[in-house]
């Protein structure tokens, strides 16, 4: 009997066995990819910074060194008197250096802003050549000059050159050329004011001398 009920026992197991019960080691589940865990990785290597292929606009570069000098005028020194109301009122020669690429024209401008009523204009010249470097001295007291030049009216009601002629007292005389990427659609009976609008929007460059004069 007893031999029997182990028979039984054993027939049991091996069937058991037999229908694929899980063992104990096959109960533990994988980890799934949400419990993996992770892995580290490289940064990713960085890209080139896209090229801008449009064309640079035109800036025009301005010599660092575009001054206006004299043989006669040093600068914030005395003017000779040759050159004022008190002698031959003769224009001074002057000279300046390479302009910027693209200079068209020059304007020259004279004027003392220490007269009583306010600022007195000497001397106002436009449409001076792109390639001129000077204006030489006792320029005659005419409006259209021999180069294309054009003597715009000064405050003597002239288009001349008007020398120094303070009432009393050191003035000081500011001479001003501007380089211009244009010619001014201007004529004879143009003034300051009138130049300095027509130039707008057109200076490259500008040089400065100042002398000045007493009486």
């Amino acid at each position: 009997m007893k031999l029997r009920i182990l028979s039984a026992l054993c027939l049991s197991v091996f069937l058991l066995a037999a229908c694929g019960a899980p063992t104990t080691a096959e109960t533990v589940a994988a980890p799934t990819m949400e419990e993996a865990p992770a892995q580290p990785t490289e940064p990713p290597e960085p890209t080139a910074a896209p090229v801008d292929t449009a064309p640079a606009p035109f800036i025009p570069e301005t010599p660092v060194d575009f001054a206006l000098t004299s043989i006669i005028i040093v600068n914030e020194q005395p003017i000779p008197v040759y050159h004022s109301c008190d002698g031959e009122d003769q224009s001074p020669p002057l000279d300046w250096n390479e302009p910027p690429a693209g200079t068209q024209s020059f304007a020259l401008i004279m004027d003392d802003p220490d007269a009583p009523g306010g600022t007195w204009i000497h001397w106002v010249v436009f449409n001076i050549p792109g390639d001129a470097r000077n204006l030489q001295g006792n320029i005659p007291p005419e409006p259209q000059l021999s180069d294309g030049s054009i003597q715009g009216v000064n405050s003597f009601g002239r288009n001349d050159y008007g020398g120094p002629c303070p009432p009393s007292g050191t003035h000081r005389y500011f001479f001003k050329l501007y380089a211009l990427d244009t010619t001014l659609n201007l004529d004879e009976s143009a003034g300051k004011e009138e130049v300095l609008a027509a130039m707008e929007g057109h200076v490259l460059a500008q040089a400065e001398l100042m002398g000045t004069f007493s009486r």
